[in-house]
């Protein structure tokens, strides 16, 4: 699959990404007129920044971020928000200390309640935090998003010490509901190389901050 990409086409997967804290509305303008230039698909900006002249491009935000440890019925007032401020897709954090204890009916209660605030056609993408988890707490979070009506599982905030995307993660992602979800890898991703292996592992979706560097990593004849 990889093989016919080219940067344009590998630019239509990417969220292009800016979530520091110490963000400005400058920065933000600056981000949406990059993507702009580079023809991703979107921008993934904090909530506070909505709403947003994205220049065409779909709004992505985040929910719960970057911890997770927020009550579900805060996440869902926030992700709402987001929507009424003009967000297309949210992505929200899971409780990723109910994964590690086993307490995935809450993990999926968690997801649900997002979910509900924020009906189709928003897109929900759901933060596992796969770096922090087992591969059977993987396999799991990701069965729980899929019955909560998830749209698409993604492996990282990029802000956990554990680490962000690995092929690892993503396979596992794939295996247990490629197909049926999107999925996003997110976190660490910062060459060519690395986004070309996400996706070859079944990732639908990337989300970057050092797009440009990614992009310009195909040369001038398209190839890689």
């Amino acid at each position: 699959m990889t093989q016919s990409l080219d940067a344009a086409a590998l630019a239509q997967f990417v969220d292009h990404t800016l979530l520091k804290p110490e963000a400005t509305r400058a920065d933000v303008e600056a981000l949406v007129a990059e993507g702009a230039s580079l023809g991703v698909y979107s921008v993934c900006v904090s909530p506070s920044f909505l709403p947003l002249d994205a220049q065409g491009l779909k709004v992505a935000t985040v929910c719960g971020f970057p911890s997770g440890k927020h009550h579900s019925d805060v996440k869902a007032a926030e992700a709402a928000r987001s929507v009424a401020d003009g967000a297309d897709e949210v992505d929200m954090v899971i409780d990723v200390g109910a994964a590690k204890e086993g307490r995935f009916a809450d993990v999926q209660a968690d997801i649900a309640a997002v979910r509900a605030a924020t009906p189709a056609p928003v897109v929900l993408k759901v933060i596992i935090e796969s770096a922090a988890l087992t591969d059977h707490e993987i396999v799991e979070v990701c069965r729980a998003a899929e019955a909560a009506g998830a749209d698409f599982v993604k492996t990282s905030t990029g802000f956990h010490p554990a680490g962000g995307a690995s092929v690892h993660a993503v396979e596992i992602m794939n295996a247990t509901v490629g197909g049926r979800l999107g999925i996003k890898a997110s976190g660490g991703i910062r060459t060519t190389a690395d986004a070309l292996a996400m996706i070859e592992a079944g990732a639908t979706r990337l989300g970057l901050s050092g797009t440009a560097a990614v992009l310009g990593g195909f040369v001038a004849d398209g190839g890689y």
